[in-house]
């Protein structure tokens, strides 16, 4: 059983492993046996999550590089199929929200900008997709490997403010679904796209939002945790069990599918 989730000898890259998720998943693949890319614009922050990998018995490279920037992501590719020799596992965790896309307070429906409904769109799709492309040609090559997109609950359930974002999202879902089905058909059946819809965990964007300066619940943090069974936000960690399930050969027959990763907030209607 071990064996199904392990990921001996592979070679992963998680974009966005600067921030907190994607950090937490870096983590979990490098314990798995992963050798993981650190993907991110920040250097000092990859550099900071690589050399806590390594502390804890693991192998992880800082990947300098932004996910909107294809000359860039080109050169990690390179970098890590120099110290690895292959690409099995892409988790495509960097994106975000901004506030001018954000319905809340002076920004309106009908005042938001095209831009910046447009960056959103952009940070999330176009940084899913140049990833997909430039990574995911060297699985197409190798026939083998998985990619994980990062999803959200805003794509299964239209939620207020975050219009930008929850548009992005959708469109996330939308787009896995349609990669599995052309790499299954194209390339096979080693190569597999899936996705994880988080609920609400706590992350350097959302915290002001959800967490008052003494760590109560925001009014809109209650909302939240009211619609939540668990009564609870999810923990960075949480993600790492799912991510690893479609990282691994313990999900070969899975592609095109998005795992909530909720605490049973997609299946409360609340009542």
């Amino acid at each position: 059983m071990n064996e199904l989730f392990s990921l001996k000898n592979k070679a992963a890259i998680v974009t966005g492993g600067t921030g907190v998720l994607g950090g937490a998943i870096a983590h979990g693949l490098a314990a798995a046996g992963a050798t993981v890319g650190i993907l991110g614009r920040r250097d000092k922050r990859a550099q900071q999550v690589a050399d806590e990998i390594t502390a804890a018995g693991g192998s992880a490279i800082v990947l300098a590089a932004d996910v909107l920037d294809r000359e860039s992501l080109a050169t990690a590719r390179d970098k890590m199929i120099e110290a690895t020799g292959s690409i099995d596992v892409l988790v495509n965790a960097a994106g975000g929200n901004m506030p001018e896309a954000t319905i809340h307070g002076d920004v309106t429906f009908f005042n938001m900008t095209k831009e910046a409904f447009d960056q959103v769109m952009e940070l999330n799709l176009a940084g899913t997709l140049l990833p997909c492309q430039v990574f995911g040609e060297v699985m197409a090559e190798q026939k083998s490997g998985a990619i994980v997109n990062i999803s959200s609950m805003a794509s299964k359930k239209p939620l207020t403010r975050v219009l930008g974002y929850g548009n992005a999202k959708a469109a996330i879902d939308n787009y896995t679904m349609w990669l599995a089905t052309e790499f299954a058909h194209k390339f096979g059946e080693g190569l597999r796209v899936n996705a994880i819809a988080p609920g609400f965990f706590i992350g350097d964007q959302n915290r002001a939002f959800l967490l008052n300066e003494d760590g109560s619940l925001t009014a809109r943090g209650e909302q939240i945790i009211s619609n939540t069974p668990m009564g609870r936000f999810g923990v960075p960690d949480e993600l790492v069990g799912t991510t690893l399930w479609l990282a691994s050969d313990a999900s070969k027959f899975v592609t095109g599918v998005v795992v909530p990763v909720d605490g049973g907030f997609s299946a409360f209607g609340g009542l």
